[in-house]
């Protein structure tokens, strides 16, 4: 294992996920204040996974072939100019040109994955994968704080403060981050573009298909959360954008602790399918709790187990693709992986607006719930 290198990504997916991290609890409430209801939220969460869908593939191939640190570089430089664009904004038209933007360059974990992927061996992958996840926890412990306390000078602020975090991290990218030292026999042969033939056969592997099945359905639970968690908050609790900030920097804690560290060993005593069966389970049951829950207090300790689950769930899926995956292929393999939780992002939010607006405020959560539930039954029967 390179530590080096893992090092390196880990700061730059870290500096990455701060930024994007700002706009989470913010982003529902700037849409609010041009007008959006809970259906138009979701469709300007599903413009971004959408462009990051169709563009995901095309940015691993490109990986690929030319190598991890200029495409890094590229996504990362086009995030910052995405970012600028969403402070500037004026009119709801302009979140959705922002968010279509950052769609297009939302590359990064895709590629993130293949570099770390290229630095470890299949043993050690599950840790390394876990890096991913202690990123996210980082960006998510810091990002929604921050972007809650920024929110008091307006919602512009957040994202321009986003924004120059994206440009220091692409002139730290540059200055720091070394491409893996891959063979000529090692990396994909691209005498052969990889065209639909390469995806079915990374479909058809079923080392690699069941994981990112699997992890469609986890994208479309969290789906359901994301979309609606400040909606939620608002109207049942009355918290504003600094308090649903410090709530999800209160899950980012739990799953920093165990994607920065406890991965890693449960992984080893329990491999990763285990993992992934106790995980969608522990995260269903908390959905169902945090849907009903009336009292502040049993709300949090149900969002604090429900992270506890996604923890576990997230890297170890990561971990099994990557391990049924050609290494030849990993950047394509990654990027498939992503473009599923992209398509799961496109229908998910749409979905739980709908279900927010039509049914009542709870039963996106409800409806999380479900597909964990589905998740558990394909893992403990399939896997």
């Amino acid at each position: 294992m390179n530590r080096k290198a893992l090092t390196s990504i880990f700061l730059v997916i870290f500096i990455d996920l701060l930024g994007f991290g700002i706009l989470i609890p913010i982003l529902p409430y700037y849409a609010k204040s041009y007008g959006a209801s809970a259906t138009v939220l979701g469709f300007l969460m599903m413009s971004y996974s959408a462009m990051q869908f169709l563009f995901s593939p095309l940015w691993g191939k490109l990986s690929d072939k030319f190598g991890r640190r200029p495409i890094l570089l590229t996504t990362i430089l086009g995030i910052a100019i995405s970012m600028l664009f969403l402070g500037l904004a004026k009119t709801l038209a302009g979140l959705f040109l922002s968010r279509l933007l950052a769609g297009f360059f939302g590359a990064n974990i895709a590629t993130a994955s293949a570099y770390i992927a290229d630095n470890t061996p299949p043993s050690s992958r599950a840790k390394g994968m876990g890096m991913i996840g202690a990123a996210f926890g980082l960006g998510f412990l810091f990002g929604p704080a921050i972007g809650g306390f920024l929110s008091q000078w307006g919602y512009a602020l957040p994202a321009f403060v986003a924004s120059g975090l994206a440009f220091f991290n692409f002139f730290f990218t540059f200055a720091i981050l070394k491409e893996p030292p891959l063979s000529e026999s090692v990396r994909f042969d691209h005498r052969h573009s990889v065209d639909r033939q390469h995806f079915l056969k990374i479909l058809a592997n079923k080392k690699t298909f069941q994981p990112i099945l699997l992890f469609f359905l986890v994208t479309l639970a969290m789906a359901q959360l994301e979309t609606t968690f400040a909606l939620f908050v608002l109207d049942r609790f009355h918290l504003q954008a600094t308090s649903a900030g410090y709530l999800l920097a209160a899950m980012a804690i739990v799953m920093v602790l165990i994607q920065g560290g406890g991965i890693g060993r449960l992984a080893r005593i329990l491999g990763e399918t285990k993992l992934v069966i106790i995980g969608s389970f522990v995260a269903g049951v908390a959905l169902i709790s945090a849907g009903y829950a009336f009292d502040l207090s049993i709300f949090t300790t149900s969002l604090i187990i429900y992270a506890v689950g996604y923890a576990i769930v997230n890297p170890s899926l990561l971990s099994l693709v990557s391990q049924g995956a050609d290494p030849r292929q990993q950047g394509v393999t990654m990027g498939v992986y992503q473009s599923a939780g992209s398509l799961a992002r496109i229908a998910g939010p749409i979905f739980a607006g709908l279900l927010f607006d039509r049914l009542g405020i709870h039963y996106p959560l409800l409806v999380a719930s479900g597909f964990f539930g589905l998740t558990f039954l394909i893992a403990i029967t399939r896997l």
